[in-house]
């Protein structure tokens, strides 16, 4: 047996200890409990001694097995058979006899940046099942064929016994350990041991899990290229940190505004094309350490060992997919449900999220000018009311004390910059444009130039507000304009929660697709009433649900810097906002919910991590 082999042979016994440890963990709590029952007069050991089996040995093998039972949670995506995408298949095909392992059974199209082949074990890989392959879209559009086949055949070189006749064993083991250990909960009695034998399988398993790393780079680099296996080991991690900043500033203000873009997977292509610079940058950037479980070398010592071989011959020029355009949209109605949201164009989308970022920002603004000044301000021509009264000024100095004179005129103008831009989007005169390598720009509505710094610098002075609103009527502006809020994507209620434990106090929540609402929660022992109130709650609109629950406080998703599921308890999340504060949430023993309410908040978080979080793909 060779040093490849009997590093399999190591890792494959040290996945078997797994199951010797729980089987030792679980006889060492019988005898105990059977040395306990010899020891009690034979009445009460028959009387107790079913009740105590249940309570020791039963619930610790409850416990194991959740511990070592497989998780196989499927990524959503779109099933491409053979006669979907033949020349697909055939790299697959070819891919798989040049690793020396058997095709997979199916090939799904998902939406991340990452290419997995997943096998359905049992018993912490021991036993093998059906294979699954999951190829990421943005692989599919940003890479050629000779990339595809390289990233292909690695991902199948893992299941090859070619070096090692159990390395298909190890390699499953490995993955399956490395997703079940680290979700073991706390509270599990069973834990301790396992996480601990654990500890000592990754010491054992590490030297092979390196060389079954090389040893793939090396089957893609002979099957596809090294130039072609060197450019996926860079451009994965790239590819998976756009898409991350694609889903958190292109897509999640729009979609959390009420829209869905008409083309989602079109749009990253677009991005990915405008910022080429910036992706040349990130493919030179160092990568962080691999984590305690990642079973990758660093990428620089990746690279080092690939093998100068012969590039092979090109391939059939054939497109693997024939109808991409066509596969991403089918992708987008699973991957990314609308739920209620309105599809438009990408400019449309974009002006929604910008239109709803500017709103919040208005109101905010307008309701501090309206405290300090004493009167209702609820539009720019309020507020250039109050400019021509030369009252502006001073609510100006009022709510910013702090700040000299020239730059509390500059904040003014800003704002009324900000009005005037509402005003004009109301009014039905201007329109968003997008640039994929900037932010959006307000245009006329034949996308000329509109100028509304010049009206907004000349309410500064209450002796030009006139010569403003002539400027703005020959715009076509109305400042009086108000937005049909009843239209612009108003938010929809997607479950609720009652009970929960936000920040140590009991909390009411309503999911909604823009945000969580939170409401403070009623005593115990009146789970009914806190139902009936939360319902009643989703069915007013978001200004009668504010004013009907005081002390009620909206957190908008577009506030959350990174969302996480916790390990304190089942049931339990940490979101980071973006002023620096941690929302804690967790379950109480008498939460409940509204229906949909823990899918939807379950859904939330995911949505919030996703868009928001880093992660490691490769």
């Amino acid at each position: 047996m060779n040093g490849h082999g009997v590093r399999a042979m190591t890792s494959a016994v040290a996945l078997a200890g797994f199951l010797a440890v729980a089987v030792a963990q679980l006889a060492f709590v019988a005898v105990l409990v059977l040395l306990l029952l010899a020891m009690l007069p034979g009445a009460l050991a028959a009387r107790v001694g079913a009740p105590l089996c249940m309570a020791t040995v039963g619930v610790l093998a409850y416990a194991t097995w959740q511990a070592l039972r497989a998780r196989h949670a499927q990524p959503t995506g779109v099933p491409v058979s053979r006669a979907d995408a033949p020349h697909l298949w055939e790299l697959v095909d070819a891919a798989a006899r040049a690793a020396g392992t058997r095709a997979p059974d199916t090939v799904t199209v998902v939406a991340e940046a990452a290419a997995t082949l997943r096998e359905r074990s049992r018993l912490l890989g021991l036993i093998g099942g059906r294979r699954d392959l999951y190829l990421g879209l943005p692989l599919l559009q940003a890479w050629d064929v000779p990339r595809l086949r390289a990233v292909v055949a690695h991902e199948l070189a893992h299941f090859s016994g070619r070096d090692a006749r159990l390395a298909p064993l190890a390699y499953r083991g490995r993955v399956a350990v490395g997703r079940g250990i680290p979700r073991i909960r706390r509270g599990n009695p069973a834990g301790p041991v396992l996480r601990a034998y654990a500890r000592l399988y990754r010491r054992l398993d590490a030297p092979f899990s390196r060389a079954q790393e090389f040893a793939a780079d090396r089957v893609a680099a002979e099957f596809a290229g090294t130039a072609a296996t060197a450019a996926v080991l860079t451009d994965l991690p790239t590819l998976d940190a756009l898409q991350r900043l694609f889903r958190a500033e292109y897509v999640a203000p729009g979609w959390q505004a009420g829209h869905t873009p008409d083309d989602l997977f079109g749009g990253f292509l677009r991005m990915l094309a405008a910022r080429a610079d910036e992706a040349a940058r990130l493919r030179a950037r160092p990568l962080p350490d691999p984590g305690p479980w990642d079973t990758h070398p660093p990428r620089a010592e990746r690279l080092a060992a690939l093998p100068a071989v012969p590039e092979p011959p090109p391939g059939p020029a054939a497109e693997p997919v024939p109808d991409l355009p066509g596969l991403g949209r089918a992708l987008q109605a699973v991957a990314y449900p609308p739920q209620g949201r309105t599809a438009v164009d990408w400019d449309t989308f974009f002006g929604a999220a910008r239109t709803s970022e500017m709103e919040r920002e208005a109101g905010a603004a307008l309701a501090t000018i309206s405290r300090a000044a004493g009167t209702p301000v609820t539009s720019a021509a309020d507020v250039l009311d109050l400019a021509a009264d030369g009252r502006l000024r001073k609510v100006a100095e009022s709510v910013l004390p702090d700040l000299p004179a020239d730059e509390a005129a500059a904040r003014e103008v800003e704002l009324v910059t900000l009005l005037l831009a509402l005003a004009a989007l109301r009014s039905g005169v201007a329109r968003w444009r997008h640039n994929w390598t900037g932010t959006a720009e307000l245009v006329t509505l034949d996308g000329g130039h509109l100028d509304l710094s010049g009206p907004a610098a000349l309410v500064a002075d209450p002796a030009t507000v006139a010569e403003a609103r002539d400027r703005l009527a020959a715009l076509g502006v109305d400042p009086a304009a108000t937005g049909d809020r009843s239209a612009d994507g108003r938010a929809e209620v997607v479950g609720g929660v009652v009970n929960l434990v936000v920040d140590g106090a009991r909390t009411d929540v309503l999911i909604v697709d823009t945000g969580l609402f939170l409401v403070p929660g009623l005593p115990r022992a009146h789970n009914g009433s806190a139902k009936r109130r939360l319902a009643r709650f989703a069915a007013a609109d978001a200004g009668e649900r504010e004013a009907a629950a005081p002390g009620g406080r909206f957190v908008p998703y577009t506030e959350v810097a990174g969302a996480a599921r916790t390990r304190r308890a089942p049931r339990a999340w940490d979101l980071r906002l973006r002023d620096g504060a941690t929302l804690s949430v967790r379950a109480a023993l008498d939460s409940d919910e509204l229906p949909g309410g823990w899918a939807a908040l379950d859904d939330a978080v995911a949505f919030l991590a996703r868009t928001r979080a880093t992660s490691d793909s490769g």
